[in-house]
């Protein structure tokens, strides 16, 4: 379980990059040092942030939602996101 943790703190400071991280320290702070699977989780709503305050909200959240199957069976049931169509 720590090697998938590890996994998913470079695929989110990846994404943020190093530009970002230096214009977003709290971000990368908190992706760096998010203690546990639902830590890294909420922490994508302050990625997705940082990464549409660099490419716009459409990009940021296609980037964002493709970190989703890293946390396949790592988080309380009902905490992942379920599929929907409301999405434009």
């Amino acid at each position: 379980m720590a090697h998938r943790l590890e996994d998913i703190r470079v695929a989110m400071l990846d994404m943020l990059g190093e530009e970002g991280a230096k214009r977003h320290p709290q971000v990368a702070r908190r992706i760096r040092f998010g203690g546990d699977a639902q830590a890294l989780w909420y922490a994508r709503a302050d990625l997705m942030a940082a990464l549409a305050s660099e490419s716009g909200e459409r990009s940021a959240r296609a980037r964002t939602e493709s970190l989703s199957v890293l946390f396949d069976g790592m988080l309380p049931k009902g905490l992942m996101s379920r599929p929907t169509t409301l999405r434009s």
